[in-house]
């Protein structure tokens, strides 16, 4: 593959000496048009890379923050094309800041992987996440991906022992995702000494940036776990924090883009403490 928006960013990020903010918001939550108006805040806010979640009726491995975002843009009508819109609309505003779609395949597999790709490429996405494909699974949408210029970005565990690794990076590029802690997203708060030495280990079978996730709520959690990591991937905090801005009926309010904003703020905030604190 040819450099991407992925590598470029992980590259400039590494030369001012900080780890990147990954944000994660849900696509079409609490609405579509709300929905854009976050994407577009978060660049300004301090997302370095955004992750968007392609919403679906059986998110296995999502905890109940992240399930509900889902159920609410399902309800709104969200649909993986109009998805690949709103990463388009972004995109006339916003020509560098990488952006991954993270989800589950069934989705993608209804639309068909080839004009998936097609749209995806066209609409301005860098990445992939599908959790429910294992490296076994490579030539179903990896490999295909990649034949794209679309990064395919996998998931490392604590489980993921150093035999089981070499498979899970074989074809693994923009960045590794670690998972900081066992279970579903967003439920318990990650060990940042224990993230340290995952991320150590895994960088002894890598050259890929390792962003740590799953348990990143506040800006004192994300500068602990950026000292030891190349990104830190918040999400849940996120969603929840659209959640606590809507009404009564569920519905996007004024305040909804600012709590977004103001979180996000924060958070980089934090990130780039890690750089201050590492420094010292």
């Amino acid at each position: 593959m040819n450099e991407t928006r992925i590598d470029r960013r992980f590259a400039a990020l590494k030369a001012e000496g900080r780890p990147a903010l990954v944000t994660f918001v849900m696509a079409g939550d609490p609405d579509h048009e709300t929905a854009l108006s976050i994407l577009r805040a978060l660049p300004a806010a301090g997302a370095d890379v955004i992750e968007i979640g392609m919403p679906f009726s059986d998110p296995m491995a999502d905890g109940p923050a992240i399930q509900l975002a889902g159920q609410r843009a399902l309800r709104g009508g969200e649909t993986l094309r109009k998805t690949l819109d709103m990463v388009r609309a972004f995109r006339t505003g916003d020509a560098d800041t990488p952006v991954v779609l993270m989800g589950y395949y069934n989705p993608i597999y209804s639309m068909g992987n080839e004009t998936f790709l097609k749209s995806a490429r066209e609409a301005g996405v860098d990445g992939l996440i599908v959790v429910d494909l294992p490296p076994e699974a490579d030539d179903e949408l990896c490999v295909p991906a990649m034949a794209h210029g679309i990064s395919f970005i996998r998931l490392a565990t604590p489980t993921t022992d150093d035999k089981r690794l070499p498979a899970v990076l074989a074809n693994t590029s923009g960045f590794v995702y670690y998972v900081s802690i066992l279970g579903i997203t967003g439920t318990a708060s990650p060990d940042a000494n224990r993230v340290a030495e995952a991320v150590t280990r895994i960088k002894r079978h890598t050259i890929l940036p390792v962003a740590v996730g799953f348990g990143v709520k506040t800006a004192e959690q994300a500068s602990a776990i950026g000292r030891g990591a190349d990104g830190v991937v918040v999400g849940s905090a996120i969603v929840g924090a659209i959640a606590g801005s809507l009404d009564g009926a569920g519905r996007a309010t004024a305040g909804t883009v600012p709590a977004v904003s103001a979180l996000v703020a924060g958070l980089a905030a934090g990130v780039r403490a890690a750089r201050v604190a590492a420094a010292e």
